[in-house]
């Protein structure tokens, strides 16, 4: 098992009263090894919060949240940091490249906290290999301004794998990409995923995108439900 959620639940309070707004509801899930999941529902169902929480980037009002086994709600802050880094990749909307550095630079941020020389040097490897496998070398020491939303967004898709995650969360990845591109992204994160055995769940409106992944799951009303 790489992650699972037990009875997790997510409310907010209204500012301006003290309505409580339910965007999760109790939900279980687990997510094995190899697994390729895409999660669809309407927008504002909570898909994001989901996502989120699964990645330790938000926190669950109740429930418990394991990766590779451990609870991460008891974990310290440093040991929850290094997980982020090392055991989870992510990948969002907007490739959030820092317009100020090159390509390589951008993608190599993931390993500025990595202090083992060999395993740096390891993965700065395999980022250049990702890069030939992905036709980016050759813009490698060109800045984001210089390159289309699609060479961002691959080079986004790098950046998040480049210390070998265990599993890659893309939140609508696609979202800002023309249909081709949008479809070549998502085989590419198919490609990548496999061969680096990491597990996939892709956050997505649309319904083709959906479609390429081996399960889909509906969140809706703060509930789960697998489609297929």
């Amino acid at each position: 098992m790489i992650a699972a959620l037990q009875k997790i639940s997510k409310y907010y309070t209204q500012p301006s009263s003290s309505e409580r707004l339910e965007v999760l509801k109790e939900i279980t899930f687990s997510l094995e090894h190899n697994d390729k999941i895409a999660i669809i529902g309407p927008s504002g169902s909570g898909k994001s919060t989901f996502l989120n929480i699964l990645g330790t980037l938000d926190i669950p009002t109740s429930g418990t949240v394991f990766i590779d086994e451990r609870d991460v709600n008891s974990l310290p802050a440093d040991e929850l940091a290094a997980i982020r880094n090392r055991f989870i990749g992510f990948i969002f909307q907007q490739h959030y490249l820092l317009p100020q550095l090159t390509l390589w630079e951008n993608i190599l941020l993931p390993t500025i906290p990595i202090k083992d020389k060999m395993l740096k040097k390891e993965s700065q490897g395999h980022a250049r290999r990702l890069l030939q496998q992905t036709g980016l070398e050759k813009f490698m020491n060109r800045l984001p301004a210089q390159l289309s939303l699609g060479e961002c967004q691959r080079a986004a898709v790098i950046r998040a794998l480049v210390n070998k995650p265990r599993l890659l969360l893309a939140d609508e990845p696609t979202g800002s990409l023309d249909r081709q591109n949008a479809l070549n992204l998502t085989q590419l994160l198919l490609e990548l995923s496999k061969e680096q055995q990491t597990a996939l769940m892709v956050v997505t409106h649309s319904a083709e995108v959906a479609g390429k992944m081996d399960i889909i799951y509906k969140l809706n009303a703060g509930t789960l439900q697998r489609m297929n």
